[in-house]
């Protein structure tokens, strides 16, 4: 398990500052299965069949998680409980609620809110909020 201290940025303009998030580094998975080399892209798939897709180094940054608790409390359900994908650089529709499968692909997939016209990376610093098709 990791703890990880980060603010979160919604796509809509709003921030939460100091979220402290713990769960397993997605680092982990590196050492559970082999990655075929030529996967460059990893696409979260969760409940209701909601999807993210992200670059495979994106996805291995050293502070994102598979998130079990903020804030020294379990998730809640409404927020993702049991296991809620935190990808603290990227705009928070990329942390996926009620993670159940990690899938690593060759090519880059849209997912469930880049389908829909939010911008297929999503950095907040960016300002890289929706695409521009």
């Amino acid at each position: 398990r990791v703890k990880v201290l980060s603010d979160i940025h919604c796509v809509t303009t709003w921030s939460k500052l100091n979220n402290l998030w713990e769960g397993p580094s997605t680092s982990i998975i590196k050492e559970l299965v082999n990655i075929l080399p030529e996967a460059k892209f990893v696409i979260v798939h969760a409940a209701g069949g909601f999807t993210t897709n992200l670059s495979i180094s994106d996805f291995f940054e050293a502070d994102v998680l598979f998130a079990f608790k903020i804030d020294g409390k379990n998730i809640s359900a409404e927020h993702g409980h049991p296991v809620r994908l935190i990808v603290p650089r990227l705009y928070f529709w990329k942390s996926a609620k009620w993670v159940n499968e990690v899938e690593f692909v060759a090519l880059d997939r849209p997912g469930f809110w880049e389908s829909a016209g939010y911008h297929n990376h999503g950095d907040p610093w960016k300002e890289e909020r929706y695409s521009h098709l």
